[in-house]
C-alpha cells in the first residue's frame, strides 16, 4: 500500500498502472470505476495514458495502492502469468468470498471489500489456506 500523498505525476502513473492491471483481470470499465471510485471520463483518460492524477484524493490513492498490492501478491504467489491475471475472476468458495470472485467483491465499490480482498490474497501468498478464512 502507498505511504503518504502522491504528487500529480505519481498519482497519474499509479492510476494508469492500476487500470492496466484491472484490464488484464478482464474487469469491465464499470468495475474499474467502482473499485477505484473514479468517473468514466477519468477511466478513459487513464486508459489512453493521458494525465489524470490532479484530482485524486487520499481515498483514490489508497485504492490504487491496494490494487497494486493485490497484483504484487498475485505475482509473488503464482509463477504463471495466466494465474496472475485470471485469479481475480475465479469463483472462490471460502466464507469471505462465498462463491464470488475477488473481482466481484472488489467491484462492490466500498473500501472494506477492496481491503479485505487484499488481505485474503496476502494470506494466500503467505501460504495460509483460503478455505474457511
Amino acid at each position: 500500500m502507498m505511504r503518504g500523498p502522491l504528487n500529480q505525476q505519481q498519482a497519474t502513473t499509479g492510476l494508469k498502472v492500476a487500470v492496466r492491471i484491472m484490464s488484464a483481470w478482464c474487469a469491465t470499465p464499470g468495475q474499474v470505476c467502482k473499485i477505484l471510485r473514479i468517473s468514466p471520463s477519468t477511466f478513459r483518460r487513464a486508459s489512453r495514458g493521458v494525465a489524470c492524477g490532479a484530482r485524486l484524493d487520499a481515498d483514490h490513492q489508497e485504492r490504487i495502492g491496494l490494487v497494486l498490492g493485490i497484483h504484487g501478491q498475485l505475482r509473488a504467489t503464482f509463477s504463471n502469468q495466466e494465474n496472475v491475471q485470471g485469479f481475480p475472476r475465479l469463483k472462490n468458495f471460502n466464507a469471505f468470498f462465498d462463491g464470488r470472485s475477488p473481482l466481484e467483491i472488489m467491484a462492490q465499490g466500498d473500501m472494506i471489500s477492496l481491503y479485505e480482498t487484499y488481505k485474503r490474497i496476502e494470506r494466500l501468498h503467505s501460504g495460509e489456506v483460503m478455505a474457511g478464512q
